[in-house]
């Protein structure tokens, strides 16, 4: 245990505590940033809810007939394609969207009713907010799990790494001082017994 409490392990304790003190503060702001980013993206889930169940009320209001079990509306568009890209958030990969395509399924203008055009672009607007919604969704969890984890090396700074450090630079300067002093003891006591022989 000696060997370990001595200069070179006070200057390498220092070392680490100026170096965990650093980190500390880049590790906060990072987790302040993406506790912002995580309620923007709660934000504009929620928002994205809202839009969609206004848009499917609109839909209901506007062209009521929609709820005739009679007419044939099932496969008006299909999705096709989902174009997803990826952003870098505070070294955080988030899904984008970037496009989708949907592909509207041929109808005859004779057999059905002239209200089916306004309905195919309400229900890509639907389609589109769907889509919307899921990525951010997506984006918030992994949000979440990035908070978690910087929240977890702050913690690991803060209440373990930093603390620690302290202690065994404390209990080094105790035990170096107790060295010194027991050093100057037994100098003086070889002096008093240089001094007795000589006598």
């Amino acid at each position: 245990m000696a060997s370990t409490l001595n200069k070179s392990a006070l200057n390498q304790k220092n070392k680490q505590l100026k170096l965990y003190k650093r980190f500390l503060p880049t590790l906060e702001m990072k987790r302040q940033q993406l506790l912002v980013e995580k309620a923007r993206e709660a934000t504009q889930i929620e928002k994205l809810i809202a839009d969609y169940e206004a848009l499917s009320g609109d839909i209901g209001e506007q062209i009521p007939m929609v709820g005739d079990r009679k007419l044939k509306l099932d496969g008006l568009i299909r999705l096709e394609k989902v174009d997803i890209g990826e952003q870098n958030v505070l070294g955080t990969r988030l899904p984008v969207l970037r496009d989708f395509d949907l592909v509207q399924q041929e109808y005859s203008w004779f057999a059905q009713p002239q209200w089916i055009d306004i309905l195919v672009y309400k229900l890509k607007d639907l389609v589109r907010l769907r889509l919307q919604r899921q990525v951010a969704e997506e984006r918030l969890r992994l949000l979440e799990i990035a908070v978690r984890k910087v929240t977890q090396r702050v913690n690991l700074f803060d209440k373990v790494l930093i603390p620690e450090t302290q202690a065994d630079i404390k209990k080094i300067k105790i035990y170096l001082a107790d060295e010194e002093r027991a050093g100057i003891v037994r100098a003086k006591l070889a002096k008093s017994r240089g001094q007795a022989e000589a006598a």
